[in-house]
C-alpha cells in the first residue's frame, strides 16, 4: 500500500499548501477572537541596549533576507530572460546581499535569543511560544547560512532556477512541482521544511504583529479609524504662554524648568 510513498512529495507537495492554509486561516482567526494579543509584547524596559542592536541588526536582517526570497523566488524565469539578467549574476547578488543580511540578522537574534532565556525577568514573562518561535528563526538562519556553502558550489545559477520553478509552481497549483527539488541537497530541504514549519507557527506566536506592520500603512491612509492629527498654530515658546496664563488665573503655576510638587 505504502510502496511508492516518498516523504519528498508530503514535505514539498502537500507541506506547502497546508502550511499557507493554517497561516491565512490561523491568522484571522486570532484577530477575530484575539484581537488584543495582536501584539509583540515589548519587554524594552528590560535591558533596553542589548535590545535596542539586537533588534535593529535582527530585523535589518530578516527583513532584507525575507524580501530577498521573496523577490528571488517569484519572480518569473521569463522576466530576467527578458531583461538579460545572467543566472549566475542573480546568484552572485543573492550570496552577496543575502550572506551579510543573514549574519546580521543571526548576530541580532543571538542577542535577543541571549537576553531572553538567560535574563531572569525577561525569561519569567516569556511565554514557551515566544522561545520556540525566536529558536526556530535562530536555526533557520542558520541553516540558511550553511546553504550558502552548497550555493557556492552552483554559481551558474542553475541550483537557483529549480527553487524559483518549484516556488511559482507551488501558487501556480503544479501537483508535480515537488519533482523539481526531490534530489537538492539536504541543508536546501532542512531550510525549506523548517521554513513551512515556520509559516504554520506564525499565527499563534508573535509573530503575528507583523501583519499590523503591513497594513498600518493602509489603515492610516485609507480609513484612519478615530485618529486625527491635530497640529498647532501656537509660536510663543511654552514657558511664555505658561507665564501668561499664570498671570491671567493671578497665580503661579510649575515651569518649565521647576517640576510640579
Amino acid at each position: 500500500m505504502f510502496g511508492d510513498f516518498d516523504i519528498n512529495f508530503v514535505i514539498f507537495g502537500v507541506m506547502p499548501y497546508v502550511a499557507l492554509t493554517v497561516f491565512l486561516f490561523g491568522s484571522i482567526a486570532r484577530y477575530e477572537r484575539d484581537p488584543f494579543t495582536w501584539k509583540s509584547s515589548s519587554s524594552q524596559l528590560l535591558r533596553r541596549k542589548q535590545l535596542i542592536w539586537g533588534s535593529i541588526l535582527f530585523h535589518v536582517g530578516i527583513l532584507t533576507v525575507f524580501f530577498g526570497h521573496l523577490v528571488g523566488l517569484f519572480t518569473p524565469v521569463w522576466v530576467l530572460d527578458a531583461l538579460g539578467i545572467p543566472y549566475g549574476l542573480k546568484q552572485w547578488m543573492a550570496v552577496l546581499i543575502g550572506g551579510p543580511a543573514g549574519v546580521a540578522a543571526l548576530i541580532g537574534g543571538t542577542m535577543l535569543l541571549h537576553r531572553r532565556l538567560f535574563d531572569p525577568r525577561i525569561r519569567a514573562t516569556s511565554s514557551f511560544a515566544d522561545i520556540l518561535i525566536m529558536v526556530l528563526i535562530w536555526l533557520q538562519l542558520a541553516i540558511g547560512l550553511l546553504t550558502i556553502t552548497q550555493s557556492l558550489q552552483h554559481m551558474d545559477g542553475a541550483e537557483m532556477v529549480r527553487f524559483m520553478t518549484w516556488s511559482q509552481s507551488v501558487v501556480t497549483w503544479n501537483i508535480n512541482a515537488w519533482v523539481t527539488v526531490v534530489d537538492v541537497h539536504w541543508l536546501f530541504k532542512l531550510h525549506i521544511f523548517l521554513g513551512l514549519i515556520i509559516t504554520m507557527l506564525f499565527p499563534f506566536t508573535r509573530l503575528v504583529h507583523i501583519w499590523s506592520g503591513f497594513a498600518a500603512p493602509v489603515r492610516y491612509l485609507l480609513t484612519r479609524p478615530g485618529y486625527q492629527i491635530v497640529r498647532s498654530r501656537r509660536h510663543r515658546p511654552l514657558e511664555e504662554r505658561r507665564r501668561a496664563f499664570d498671570k491671567r488665573q493671578a497665580k503661579p503655576g510649575p515651569s518649565a524648568t521647576t517640576p510640579a510638587e
